[in-house]
């Protein structure tokens, strides 16, 4: 390993201890699941914008957003549009009434829990349901930060190209690293030791985004316009690379791609580690706080992303290839900080801002995981009388167990940051979404068509990307059509259709409903 590897890891283990430290600490205040889960419901303004932002974003703010604009230019920025729209329509329509109805709809700490007592579910199908497809969509969620986390060590600390055998070594160690670390802090401080580190994250994820697209473009830009740089570095028209309906290669951005990739805004309504951020804000003065915080977060994050991927295309020396795409940023701060040892110890500190990231959104995963296996599914349907002790014991296990699937999902040093995001934002988006806009705004919604709306986003989104249907190709590599686009659409007509074809909701669902908008709490 060279000097500069190590002070870079000096850097990476100082910070990595701060986050454990943390769990440490808060362990101390976790007395009941409602603590442990929910953070006892007394999150401020600050903590909620940053932890639901930061959980939201994970290493592909930094890895595959980046990596996707580098090689095909600004058409690519049309999902940080759809983002953006997502994140305001979800602050400003969803958290605040989401907050109250779950307080009212039997202190709900759960978002399955929340569908359970929204419809008066009392065989808890609704729940075991909910649960199970968080189990699954959160593996591969979660599979996706492992994997950028290890690509973060393999691209640092390997002296090879991805693929060669010590660069596939040190991405399994990267790896375990990454894993064991998350659990250490997620095991010990739960809900709080995640916002709170959330929080640092959201801030070191920040700082890092807007300083490094500064400093790459001014080194850049000192002797030479950027469209020169671009063109020296192969872009044959940079006019075309900068032009949002262009793509890399000179053809026009399809109509398919823009509206596939606006859809990811569709995703937030359906985010069980966003909406429960939402859950356990102190009050609605904070949540008013929150969104503000969370909007302007958002938009100079995503902004900042792009640029990464727009000036790196001129800034770096060494062009990458569609494997290696996703460590621009890694590649753009180790070519800004290097000469000498303070440099390159504060371009360990900028790193640290994509170790945050993943991070972030890890934690929130494996908590959420936690809480649907111990609080809906083994609470839910194993054993109903179930101690909160044992209950919590169970979590911890089943966040164990999704860490080491996800682990070996996340083994091939080749997997997509990038694919495995789709996927589980695809199949939460379309599982829940729908769902949740549902039961807060529409009284007339049921049960029979929560479930039923539920399992054809979910279905949908698998049989969509996963099976071979048309000439032995997936109805997504056929169309080009995001996933997300189909399972949200069906999803909310089947449950639109089988909710007004069921019976009536009950009076007391009716009444509750409507005592939302007249609740303060």
């Amino acid at each position: 390993m060279t000097t500069n590897n190590i002070i870079v890891l000096c850097a990476f283990i100082a910070y990595m201890i701060i986050m454990i430290v943390i769990g440490f600490v808060c362990s101390k205040g976790n007395k009941n699941n409602e603590d442990y889960f929910l953070g006892g419901r007394n999150l401020g303004s600050w903590t909620a914008a940053m932890s639901a932002q930061a959980s939201d974003m994970s290493g592909w703010l930094l890895m595959g957003l980046p990596g996707a604009v580098y090689l095909a230019g600004t058409g690519e920025a049309w999902i940080a549009v759809g983002l953006l729209i997502g994140t305001i329509l979800n602050w400003y329509i969803v958290s605040a009434r989401l907050r109250k109805y779950t307080i009212v709809a039997g202190n709900s700490l759960t978002i399955p829990s929340f569908f359970k007592n929204r419809y008066r579910d009392h065989k808890n199908i609704i729940k075991i349901v909910s649960a199970s497809i968080i189990a699954v969509f959160f593996t591969v969620y979660t599979a996706s930060a492992f994997s950028s986390g290890a690509k973060l060590f393999a691209t640092l600390f390997s002296d090879s190209a991805s693929g060669d055998e010590n660069y596939n070594r040190v991405y399994v160690i990267g790896l375990i690293v990454a894993a064991v670390v998350i659990l250490v802090y997620t095991f010990m401080g739960g809900f709080k030791a995640v916002c709170t580190t959330d929080l640092i994250q959201g801030l070191m994820m920040i700082v890092a985004i807007l300083s490094v697209p500064v400093l790459a473009y001014a080194t850049l830009t000192f002797d030479t316009g950027f469209s020169s740089a671009l063109a020296a570095k192969g872009v044959e028209q940079p006019a075309q690379f900068l032009n949002f309906f262009v793509n890399g290669d000179g053809t026009p951005v399809s109509a398919v791609s823009i509206i596939s990739n606006l859809a990811w805004g569709l995703g937030y309504f359906g985010m069980p580690h966003i909406l429960v951020r939402f859950m356990a804000v102190k009050s609605n003065e904070e949540i008013k706080k929150s969104r503000k915080i969370a909007v302007v977060w958002v938009i100079i994050s995503l902004t900042a992303s792009c640029l990464i991927g727009l000036i790196a295309r001129g800034y770096l020396t060494a062009q990458l290839d569609d494997a290696t795409s996703e460590s621009v940023f890694i590649r753009t701060i180790q070519q800004l900080f290097s000469g000498n040892g303070v440099l390159i110890f504060i371009g360990g500190i900028f790193l640290c801002g994509i170790l945050a990231a993943i991070m972030s959104t890890a934690d929130s995963q494996l908590l959420v995981t936690a809480s649907a296996v111990s609080e809906d599914l083994y609470k839910g349907a194993v054993k109903k009388n179930a101690s909160e002790k044992s209950s919590l014991l169970v979590g911890k296990i089943a966040v164990a167990v999704v860490a080491v699937i996800a682990f070996f999902i996340a083994l091939n040093p080749k997997s997509s940051i990038m694919g495995l995001v789709s996927d589980a934002w695809a199949g939460f988006g379309s599982a829940f979404g729908p769902v949740v806009l549902l039961a807060l705004f529409w009284k007339r919604s049921t049960l029979s068509g929560a479930i039923s709306g539920m399992a054809t986003g979910a279905l949908t989104v698998i049989i969509w990307d996963y099976i071979p249907l048309v000439n032995g190709q997936t109805l997504y590599a056929a169309t080009n059509l995001y996933s997300l686009v189909v399972g949200f659409g069906l999803a909310l007509i089947v449950n639109v259709i089988v909710s007004l074809l069921s019976k009536k909701p009950s009076k007391e669902i009716m009444d509750e409903f409507d005592s939302i908008k007249n609740i303060e709490v």
